[in-house]
């Protein structure tokens, strides 16, 4: 799964009459490039502006899997090592897993019980900065 990973800086209302600056991080699914993605976020976005906004970066990134969880407050990004036997020949790859979680223990049991179909290792998960991934409309 390839996604549009984009970097935002913006004024936010924090509290009352407490604007602050925030660095936000969303991937947008569905884009057909940067400037399709910013849109996305920005309309996203676009209630909480209470004064700059800017789009830092937009790069592609790409995932083996998603797992969304609609409980889950963060992401969670792992390394999974996939292995593949064809033959005699044995194949590691490493790929790339999100995981929606509340805490590190969730999302390590989340992909446990997601990935079982599939000969694994988890190598390491962390949490990301990632606040939502959105979906381009077309």
């Amino acid at each position: 799964m390839i996604f549009h990973e984009l970097k935002v800086h913006y004024d936010r209302q924090t509290g009352e009459d407490n604007p602050g600056k925030v660095k936000e991080i969303y991937l947008v699914d569905g884009a057909v490039n940067c400037s399709d993605a910013e849109n996305c976020v920005l309309e996203e976005i676009k209630p909480f502006i209470f004064g700059d906004c800017e789009v830092h970066s937009c790069k592609r990134s790409q995932f083996f899997e998603v797992f969304p969880n609609e409980g889950g407050a963060y992401w969670y990004k792992a390394r999974v090592e996939m292995i593949t036997i064809d033959g005699e020949k044995e194949t590691r790859k490493n790929v790339a897993v999100l995981v929606q979680a509340n805490m590190l223990d969730d999302a390590v049991f989340a992909l446990k019980t997601s990935l079982k179909s599939y000969d694994c290792e988890i190598i390491s998960v962390a949490k990301t900065q990632i606040m939502d991934i959105l979906h381009a409309v077309h």
